[in-house]
């Protein structure tokens, strides 16, 4: 977080160092940086389930997702989260919320529908493990700040390229040009690394969920099932935002298999044929 916010603001300084006010763009930048943390925590749920399009599940239509995180929120002694269902075929789902008491557990009615209930298990013990390692907090607060950059940095591109600043006032022709370069950089690379962050940092989380789900229920191999399941699939979601991707269990903009270092490291999720591996040697 402190990395993000850090980035954030040296991304504002340098456009700052370009029209010449620094210390503003500066300032600016903290407070945009730090509004967007603080309405991600408080909004983030709800932001992400109507995104996903998602509706709140009925308990007589999907009895077995209910008594699954029933059970599964008395073993870990969590809160029972609010559940909901993404009309979708694509198995997938995924867990939000600022924190234990304000969670909610989505599943794809694919998911649901292919799932026996020990994979059933494996999944919403995987959920319910970002529930208590608080990832969900993480993921979205990552999400808005991630996403706050992007449109800035989006924003000022199309100023520049349209000659909304630059070259038209009488500052202009006082400016550094090793400061333009600077500045065309950061516009540039700063959202690719705020991008890489926050994959990286979902990568790491993910493997941790698959532990401690496999820890909570004594049974690996339920979750490794569930995960064979979700990959021989192979069909991306129909309607899912890039800005919530890393948020399911698995990519769920996936259309083949991949396996090279460079794919890898712009997937949202670390290779599904390694998690698989690494479940069933428990």
């Amino acid at each position: 977080m402190f990395l993000f916010i850090f980035l954030f603001t040296g991304f504002f300084f340098i456009i700052g160092q370009f029209f010449n006010d620094a210390n503003s763009y500066l300032f600016f930048g903290l407070f945009v940086s730090l509004l967007s943390a603080i309405g991600s925590y408080f909004y983030s749920d709800k932001i992400v389930l109507w995104l996903n399009q998602a509706e709140p599940a009925d308990k007589k239509r999907f009895f077995n997702f209910y008594t699954v995180v029933e059970n599964m929120t008395i073993a870990t002694g969590l809160p029972m989260p609010k559940l909901y269902v993404i009309n979708d075929p694509s198995p997938n789902a995924f867990a939000t919320g600022r924190d234990p008491r304000h969670a909610v557990v989505c599943a794809t009615s694919g998911l649901l529908k292919i799932m026996d209930r020990e994979e059933l298990e494996g999944v919403i013990s995987h959920e319910l493990s970002h529930v208590k390692n608080y990832d969900i907090l993480l993921a979205s607060i990552i999400s808005v700040l991630v996403g706050s950059i992007s449109m800035v940095a989006h924003w000022l591109m199309r100023s520049f390229w349209w000659g909304g600043f630059g070259g038209r006032d009488r500052d202009s022709e006082e400016r550094n040009p090793l400061m333009f370069i600077l500045f065309i950089f950061a516009l540039i690379l700063t959202p690719i690394a705020a991008t890489l962050i926050q994959l990286a940092v979902s990568r790491k989380r993910e493997y941790l969920a698959d532990a401690s789900g496999a820890l909570l229920t004594r049974n690996p191999k339920g979750l490794a099932m569930a995960l064979e399941k979700i990959a021989d699939y192979g069909e991306p979601m129909a309607n899912v935002s890039t800005a919530t991707a890393h948020l399911f269990i698995s990519n769920p903009l996936k259309t083949k298999k991949t396996s090279s270092w460079f794919v890898n490291l712009f997937s949202t999720h670390p290779p599904i044929g390694e998690r698989i591996k690494i479940l069933k040697s428990m």
